[in-house]
């Protein structure tokens, strides 16, 4: 019997192979795990990168300890191996790692390309990849959006590093996590506002029962009453206007997020919003109403310097270095000080505090390493930290720690991150859900009313 000839689909049998990815500095700089996070598939790293990785490697900052981190990797997984042309396997279900010598740009880009720069180099070893692999899927990986059109506009696919990247719906979700009840049963809102308990049945105004301190706004006729859904009583429980430290809350916002701060169930809080909507003021006055409930007090915020130079390349010594960083959370500090007189016991104990270090400011890279046990810390500008930062942060809590990270994800200082990478949104994508967890988005201005215009406007 003569057995039919079967006609091979080669083009079928390429899309099988595994991909293969070209990672740039920056995507190494933000996670040095990345090579870890392709499955299957091949990576390639030109030589460009690891000359601008080495670049980076002391300091104190999150990109020096990730430049660290890359090249113990690398140590580990070519110890007494040489690529010789081929990768070195990554491991069981990974795909294989190769470095390669800078390639030059084909012959009719070499014209629109005519700087030596370490971009350059990646693309054009990057397109050296793809010409070389014929019927294998090759794309360069870059966090850098100027990159990736570059790339682009020459014929070679990019795309961005995706892992810890939060999507476009989650962010948009985040600005809208309090539900508005308009028209509200007034039987209902009484019973809320000003019944026995001040609580209400979930059952009221959802199908299934609500997330762990979901929040409402319940409108009636012109008065609003806010709640907040209480997984332990199982009830949505009356959220009251609460005054700390002298300041109270302005907006309905202001009040969701200072009733989260005094809040002793919710150890860890995430504040969002624009310029002047009073994140960090909030935060401070709920530790300082708090503060013989910890033993001490951080505010603390990453330093972003120029050109990846770390705090200490800054002149002058310790305190000269660090004013331009906490000179804004003493800003906030001097808020609440006028909210009484001079020499008041109030006053006096802010001053005692700073004195005895119960209240520390100092910029992140100065505490890092410690073990927060019984602590009330906040970080503000935590859209310039990663998520392996913030996840580095949080896990080194102890017993008794309440933790407020705030921030605006939409003024971001590090140039590795933007508004889906940044560890701020990053922690309120994965936190989303849990008891001890609160997220409150900011939306109105009261810094000044010229402030608040200016803001919408300009």
């Amino acid at each position: 019997m003569r057995v039919p000839r079967v006609k091979i689909d080669n083009t079928m049998t390429a899309r099988k192979k595994p991909k293969i990815f070209v990672l740039d500095t920056n995507v190494i700089l933000h996670d040095h795990n990345a090579i870890r996070n392709f499955k299957d598939n091949d990576l390639v790293i030109p030589i460009a990168v690891i000359e601008e990785v080495d670049k980076f490697k002391k300091g104190n900052d999150s990109l020096n300890y990730n430049a660290r981190g890359f090249m113990r990797s690398i140590n580990i997984l070519t110890e007494k191996k040489e690529f010789n042309g081929k990768g070195i396997p990554l491991g069981p279900g990974l795909g294989s790692l190769t470095i390669l010598p800078n390639k030059p740009f084909p012959e009719p880009l070499k014209e629109m390309f005519v700087d030596d720069i370490p971009d350059h180099r990646i693309l054009s070893t990057a397109m050296w990849v793809r010409d070389n692999n014929p019927g294998r899927f090759v794309a360069l990986v870059s966090m850098d959006i100027n990159l990736r059109v570059k790339s682009k506009a020459a014929g070679m696919p990019a795309q961005d590093y995706l892992t810890d990247k939060v999507e476009d719906e989650i962010i948009e979700n985040s600005f809208r996590e309090v539900q508005t009840i308009e028209a509200a049963e007034s039987e209902d809102v009484q019973k809320l506002a000003y019944g026995q308990n001040n609580c209400l049945d979930w059952r009221v105004v959802a199908d299934k029962e609500p997330l762990p301190n979901r929040l409402y706004k319940f409108k009636w006729g012109e008065e609003t009453v806010l709640g907040r859904y209480d997984t332990d009583r199982n009830v949505i429980a009356l959220v009251r206007t609460r005054e700390a430290y002298g300041i109270r809350p302005r907006n309905d916002e202001q009040k969701f997020a200072l009733d989260a701060l005094l809040n002793d169930k919710i150890q860890l809080v995430s504040l969002t919003g624009g310029a002047g909507t009073g994140k960090t003021l909030l935060a401070l006055a709920a530790a300082l109403e708090q503060e013989q409930d910890f033993e001490q007090i951080i505010l603390t915020r990453p330093t972003v310097v120029l050109g990846g130079q770390d705090i200490g390349f800054l002149p002058g010594d310790q305190k000269s270095k660090m004013s331009p960083y906490i000179q804004p959370l003493m800003d906030n500090l001097d808020v609440i000080r006028r909210c009484f007189r001079p020499g008041s016991k109030q006053a006096l104990k802010i001053d005692a505090l700073l004195k005895e270090e119960k209240l520390l400011i100092s910029p992140l890279a100065y505490i890092r390493g410690r073990s927060l046990g019984k602590v009330f810390m906040i970080v503000d500008e935590a859209q310039n930290l990663t998520p392996h930062e913030v996840k580095t942060i949080i896990t080194r809590a102890g017993e008794g720690t309440k933790m407020v990270f705030t921030g605006d994800i939409f003024q971001i200082d590090q140039p590795y991150l933007d508004q889906w990478s940044n560890g701020l949104s990053h922690l309120g994508d994965k936190m989303d859900g849990q008891r001890l967890f609160q997220h409150v988005f900011l939306r109105k201005g009261e810094r000044s009313a010229l402030s608040d215009i200016a803001a919408k406007l300009l």
